[in-house]
């Protein structure tokens, strides 16, 4: 059975090579890729390479994509790799129906439809007619070689040029319609575009999708994408992401910009990595393309008022997909520049200044968010908050969403620092007099903070030894405590007995830490924290969770993470104030901020 090209492209998409080869074969990174012993010839040196979308071994020369893997290491056949991988992805595998099979072999003439107009669209460009156009080219600076590389054309000035030269091929409008080229007008078929600089567009493998066209001079629309076909998706096409993908691969740094001309220019000083989206923001989809090649890429938007305002859209649709190991640098031009422009006044080196002071996401994002804010009044400071916590609370990474969050607040109240003038104090009305000399304080002991931490880690890991069953709850908040060396092995012991647990109870837990021989090291442990932790034998799990979390909670000593707790607590009462739970957050907030300045965070109350 011929399986639909689109499906078994959309089926390697959602599947991670290196995830799948990973389960069989032992891999480490290779910079952006994977390596390891090949699967298919004795090794003792890896010669065995996994990238984006391919593996190969450079050994026994065995290479393919993620279905020839399965195959080669199952012995399955192509059919049974395909619904096994499907069922993985969370796909349906199109059934062998003659409608199936016509809506395949239509999409595979409408690629050779795209192929016979790309060469027509290249002999007019070279030819006489084309000489304007060719002319345009060079004048925005391109080289001959970097015209042909791209492969752009000329559209032709005749309405029905192109029909008339690809109708002794029996290419008929129809065809030309369905691929994107034509459009039914209201005295029939007319060209999508004519007299216009042809650029084709190809997806991520070099396959012809589409066109898109740019007129000579300041007409309007300046540019014109092909329509969706069952070829071309604007939201998941990248124009030069065939060309970018190898030279990402070999170290060029993938940089993101807003048309055409930009990638071309950028890769003609040497910038290969660059790609451009088509006539619309970038997308979920645009991204995950992206993030396939590289951790980090560069969003390099123009200058101009609208070059930021996509860009920070574009922030704030990374932001729902981040994780630590993906994220993105911006890249701020001066006003005014795009990269076209900024290479054509100051050459590569220009180009080159500017990418090294791409910044990364998490430094500039406080900028952009307050860009057009109004902070001069509490109303507008707090709706400026709102959106702080708001872009913070929409990465799905509970860790790296804490962090942007103490980021985003540390700057906030940065901002609104306004320092005393140095030895002056308020007398009268609008009177200043010199301050009073400070009273000496007699000297006092500094508490010892880390030991204190410590401490305080022991007695959370005694909880959950007697608690298991509130492991799952606390578990990635435990994972950022710092426990004493000795006891890690304690917390990896139980998460690894919540991931294969049955029954949560202290029995099953101690029967396991038997198993790794650590029983007698939990049971000291619970002994030396027992006369200081006076929690009652009979206490409920609640009662439990709620002392596990008091201890959590003065865990940090920063006041300033404190006060910026408090803050967005309070932030959440002031917009609902009949909320009883976010009063009484924020009065547990006041009270460890209280308990934090004074130096009294014991553990008396317990």
């Amino acid at each position: 059975m011929a399986l639909p090209a689109n499906f078994l492209d959309e089926l390697r998409a959602r599947t991670p090579i290196a995830a799948v080869i990973g389960r069989s074969v032992k891999l480490t990174r290779s910079s952006r890729d994977w390596k390891g012993c090949c699967p298919f010839h004795g090794e003792k040196t890896p010669s065995f390479y996994v990238y984006e979308d391919h593996y190969h071994c450079f050994g026994c020369g065995e290479h393919g994509d993620v279905i020839t893997f399965v195959m080669k290491s199952t012995g399955a056949g192509f059919m049974e790799a395909v619904e096994d991988l499907a069922a993985q992805a969370g796909l349906e595998v199109p059934k062998p129906t003659p409608q199936a099979a016509e809506a395949e072999q239509r999409r595979a003439g409408l690629s050779e439809v795209l192929e016979a107009a790309l060469k027509e669209y290249q002999l007019w460009l070279w030819g006489q007619e084309g000489r304007p156009a060719l002319d345009y080219l060079r004048g925005r600076g391109l080289a001959d070689d970097t015209i042909r590389r791209f492969q752009l054309g000329w559209s032709g000035e005749g309405r029905g040029a192109l029909a008339g030269a690809l109708r002794g091929q029996n290419i008929k409008p129809d065809q030309l319609i369905e691929a994107g080229l034509m459009k039914q007008g209201e005295r029939g078929p007319t060209d999508m575009f004519f007299g216009r600089v042809m650029f084709p567009i190809r997806d991520r493998r070099g396959g012809l999708i589409s066109f898109g066209g740019r007129i000579m001079g300041d007409g309007q629309p300046k540019y014109v994408n092909g329509p969706e076909t069952a070829l071309f998706s604007k939201r998941r096409s990248l124009y030069g992401l065939n060309l970018a993908r190898e030279a990402v691969r070999k170290g060029a740094a993938m940089i993101i910009v807003e048309g055409y001309m930009d990638v071309i220019a950028l890769s003609q000083a040497g910038f290969t990595g660059a790609v451009a989206p088509l006539g619309t923001a970038l997308t979920e989809e645009h991204l995950e393309e992206i993030w396939k090649l590289t951790p980090e890429p560069i969003i390099c938007f123009d200058g101009d008022a609208a070059g930021q305002r996509a860009a920070l859209k574009t922030a704030e649709l990374a932001l729902t997909q981040l994780t630590p190991d993906k994220s993105l640098k911006l890249l701020r031009l001066p006003a005014k520049d795009d990269p076209d422009s900024l290479i054509k006044r100051g050459g590569r080196q220009a180009f080159e200044a500017a990418l090294a002071k791409a910044q990364p996401l998490s430094a500039v994002l406080f900028g952009m968010l307050k860009a057009g804010q109004d902070v001069a009044t509490p109303e507008g400071r707090a709706r400026f908050r709102q959106r702080l916590a708001g872009a913070a609370n929409s990465i799905p990474d509970k860790m790296l969403a804490a962090e942007y969050r103490t980021a985003l607040m540390d700057a906030f109240f940065a901002g609104r620092e306004r320092p005393a003038r140095a030895g002056l104090q308020p007398r009268g009305k609008g009177r200043f007099a010199p301050a009073s000399p400070p009273v000496p304080l007699p000297p006092r002991m500094a508490p010892d903070a880390d030991a204190a931490q410590a401490r305080r880690a022991r007695l959370m890991l005694a909880i959950l030894l007697a608690f298991p069953a509130l492991i799952p709850e606390v578990e990635e908040a435990f994972s950022h405590v710092r426990l004493p060396g000795e006891d890690e092995v304690l917390r990896e012991a139980l998460h690894n007995f919540v991931s294969r647990a049955k029954t949560l109870d202290m029995a099953s837990l101690f029967t396991h830490l038997g198993v790794l021989g650590l029983d007698g090291q939990a049971r000291v442990l619970q002994t030396q924290t027992r006369a200081e932790f006076r929690l009652a034998p009979d206490a409920s799990p609640a009662e439990a969770a709620r002392n596990w979390w008091s201890l959590y909670e003065l865990m940090d000593f920063s006041i300033d993470m404190l006060r910026t707790q408090r803050d967005e607590a309070q932030a959440l009462w002031l917009a609902n104030p009949d909320d009883r739970a976010a009063c009484d957050r924020l009065m547990r907030y006041n009270e460890l901020l209280t308990r934090a300045r004074s130096g009294a965070a014991g553990l008396e109350e317990f």
